[in-house]
């Protein structure tokens, strides 16, 4: 008999253990009534867009004190005629003996302007010339014409290409394909179009799971049938169609490790939404899938990222837009995401451990000093509470640090217990 009750101590000893490593997993109440919690803030972000679906504000209404740009989407034909007209007025100069020159919209950081109204980014009038004569700067002027070129090509033949391709077409003149990709971007402005307009995207990145059944080229996607692995997301954004979910928000992840974790617990079934990440900094083509579900599916945008100053810049990336594409923020900027977490209040609310938090380096402490002196953030009083405190507790931690509770601490008591008490800023 002894030995029996030895035996069966380690059971009674394990499931003791295995709950004090849940720790608040006692506060979190049946999961109908979080369900409720968030079909609330569904219909709330469904209302909102609503209302505003009849006029949404653009920049043209805003009578701002500084002149602004932004591009548009263009056909294919519009970006041949753009193009060749464009080349016919060099001609016209360069017989007429005064050479030829671009002039080129500025994207230095002098030349970005954060609007509040708009909630976002966008470039300002400024522009830069970058004449073929001249030394300093023939090399780029002679990369801009060759990509004007490519592009005509891609016109004509009504076909797509990816940055990576575009790049070795020339490899002797880019050298390298940051400078190919910055001339991209500098073609995209003189345009006046969006990059997809050009046809050259980005090779596919980010991965989407969960609650949504859309057509990519005509097929029908259903991505609560892909696997863990999850579908990827399509870098050509004029192939994804009908959007269709019964999703009550959807979550954006910034590390794939968190996403993979969510994905094979099937977070998605037990609390319906749609989980997205781009693996780390977020690519174009994520970015204009994010926008199109917001603005098709009405849905509440919630984020999940790092507690250090790059994962809120990834979320303002998201939400504001980055410096880089300022001009083309109206079409890719998410607006109204929420930050869940994880944030640095966190790290003592729920009582990540000392092991599991890092020292923020100078690089990293600076970035956040940045973060703190730009207008989107301080527009919003909770993410200037939770930037300082980081900053002047110099730590930080990873979603993973969460695993220190147990691998599956994210999915089962983490989340939802956020989700729970709409502890999101």
């Amino acid at each position: 008999m002894a030995d029996k009750r030895k035996r069966r101590r380690p059971v009674d000893d394990s499931d003791s253990e295995s709950d004090s490593k849940l720790p608040f997993k006692s506060k979190l109440k049946p999961d109908s009534t979080i369900l409720q919690t968030l079909k609330t803030l569904k219909d709330s972000a469904t209302a909102a867009a609503s209302s505003s679906a009849t006029k949404p504000l653009t920049l043209s209404d805003l009578n701002l004190s500084t002149a602004c740009r932004e591009v548009t989407d263009l056909s294919l034909s519009s970006v041949q005629s753009s193009i060749e007209s464009l080349i016919l007025s060099f001609a016209h100069s360069i017989l007429a003996g005064n050479g030829f020159s671009f002039s080129v919209p500025s994207r230095s950081s002098a030349n970005q302007l954060y609007v509040p109204e708009l909630d976002r980014i966008v470039l300002k009038d400024k522009t830069a010339v970058r004449p073929f004569a001249n030394v300093s700067t023939v090399r780029k002027a002679t990369i801009t014409t060759r990509i004007l070129q490519l592009i005509h090509q891609l016109c004509l033949k009504s076909i797509h290409v990816t940055k990576r391709d575009l790049f070795y077409t020339d490899v002797k003149l880019f050298q390298d394909q940051t400078q190919s990709d910055a001339v991209l971007d500098d073609v995209s402005c003189i345009l006046g179009c969006t990059r997809s307009s050009l046809n050259v995207v980005a090779a596919e990145k980010g991965v989407v799971v969960g609650r949504l059944i859309f057509s990519d080229n005509g097929d029908m996607i259903d991505c609560t049938k892909m696997g863990m692995g999850g579908k990827a997301i399509p870098p050509n954004i004029d192939r994804v169609g009908d959007m269709q979910s019964d999703a009550l928000f959807i979550l954006l992840v910034e590390k794939d490790a968190a996403y993979m974790r969510l994905a094979e617990d099937r977070f998605y079934n037990r609390f319906p939404c749609i989980i997205v990440t781009a693996k780390g900094q977020p690519d174009v083509a994520t970015r204009l899938f994010m926008r199109k579900m917001k603005t098709e599916l009405k849905l509440p945008v919630i984020a999940l990222v790092d507690s250090d100053p790059y994962g809120l810049k990834i979320l303002s990336v998201y939400g504001c837009g980055s410096k880089n594409m300022s001009y083309d923020s109206a079409n890719l900027t998410t607006p109204d995401i929420k930050w869940l977490g994880i944030r640095p209040s966190d790290l003592d609310k729920y009582k990540i451990p000392e092991q599991c938090r890092l020292p923020m380096t100078e690089q990293d402490i600076k970035t956040g000093k940045d973060l703190l002196e730009e207008d989107f953030v301080k527009k919003n009083p909770g993410w200037v509470e939770e930037l300082s405190l980081m900053v002047k507790s110099k730590q930080k931690a990873e979603i993973q640090a969460l695993s220190s509770f147990g691998f599956q601490y994210l999915t089962e008591v983490y989340l939802p217990l956020k989700l729970q008490q709409k502890d999101w800023l």
